[in-house]
């Protein structure tokens, strides 16, 4: 039975949302997060820490039953950094779950390991072939993971599409926020393009799926995403439409618009980084059939169902949030996926949609 499990990032958007999920099924959870989770449970315990942190990581991986890895650097976080958590932080973690013979690490990868592939869908035999700084961490990070799958320990990497659900802000705080003030929205060229998402209580699902298979299945490399998606300007014009102003998504000349929002980012003007830029001028999924014939996992959310449940929570945690100025500025606001970055020059072009 797994009864103690070892979340590492869980104080963050994925970490706390399988946290409660466990916690629901009477699970004996440990989170280590550079801050506190945000609610107490009998069954919860918690280490502020840093994942890098050898000597903490041996400590509280001692009697897992299984550690669940979530803990990463976003895009936006400094090169050096990104690199160091990502990397670093993957050996340190299975070096420590090795030490303490624990049977089991699931660690949570992405689709940006493949880059910007030619293929679509993608399927997990694609070559890793990183673009930036981030997805080259991410496949190296992978990289450390096989490594010690020969090593009596059963190690599933998951690689998620980009994630959504109630917790999640991040560069969609921008679209909802100018959905609620009653604006069009920009897309790049027709918006035509196929995004796949996938819903965060589907990713849980995913997770908890890979902690009980068999270990003959479970110690392989999985794509997550939605079954059910269908194109960007579709998919944003869904939360236009539930704002309930009448707006609509707006096309923008694809190639004067991502020359000036590569030169907007290269000066730290916007957040929209590099590879998100181009994934948007095409299609973008993976294959999911490896988890469903393998592991007989199949979500339940579509993109559309995933995005307007994020919409929703975001409205009501607006409506119901602190007076501007009642709660103290955190140094990292508008860096983590729990906040919304911050929207440079980008939130000047409001007064043109």
């Amino acid at each position: 039975m797994v009864e103690r499990i070892v979340v590492t990032g869980g104080a963050g958007m994925l970490g706390s949302t399988l946290i409660d999920r466990l916690l629901d099924e009477g699970r004996q959870v440990h989170c280590v997060d550079l801050q506190a989770p945000r609610t107490g449970h009998a069954n919860l315990t918690h280490t502020v820490s840093d994942v890098r942190d050898a000597v903490v990581m041996k400590r509280v991986t001692a009697e897992a039953d299984v550690v669940v890895h979530c803990a990463a650097a976003l895009p936006s976080y400094p090169a050096d950094m990104i690199r160091s958590v990502i990397v670093g932080g993957t050996e340190t973690v299975l070096t420590a779950a090795e030490a303490n013979a624990v049977p089991r690490v699931v660690h949570i990868s992405s689709t940006a390991v493949y880059g910007l592939p030619k293929v679509v869908p993608t399927p997990e035999e694609y070559p890793r072939e990183p673009v930036d700084t981030y997805s080259a961490a991410k496949a190296e990070a992978e990289e450390v993971a096989e490594r010690f799958r020969g090593r009596e320990m059963c190690v599933p990497i998951l690689r998620p599409k980009t994630f959504l659900g109630p917790g999640r802000m991040g560069l969609f705080a921008m679209l909802f926020e100018w959905a609620e003030e009653g604006r069009n929205f920009p897309v790049l060229g027709r918006g035509d393009v196929r995004i796949q998402m996938f819903d965060v209580a589907d990713l849980v699902d995913a997770v908890v799926t890979a902690m009980h298979a068999p270990a003959e299945r479970a110690d392989d490399t999985f794509n997550l995403g939605a079954t059910e998606f269908g194109t960007i300007r579709e998919d944003f014009q869904a939360v236009l439409d539930a704002a309930g102003h009448g707006k609509k998504v707006r096309s923008l000349p694809a190639k004067p618009a991502l020359a000036a929002l590569s030169l907007l980012q290269r000066s730290g003007l916007s957040p929209v980084y590099g590879r998100l830029l181009h994934k948007l001028l095409d299609d973008s999924f993976v294959s999911t059939d490896k988890a469903a014939d393998v592991l007989g996992f199949r979500p339940e959310h579509s993109n559309r169902d995933a995005i307007l449940r994020t919409y929703a929570w975001w409205r009501e945690q607006r409506r119901t949030a602190p007076p501007a100025g009642a709660r103290p500025a955190k140094r990292s606001e508008g860096v983590t996926s729990v906040e919304p970055w911050r929207q440079g020059a980008l939130s000047l072009a409001k007064v043109l949609f």
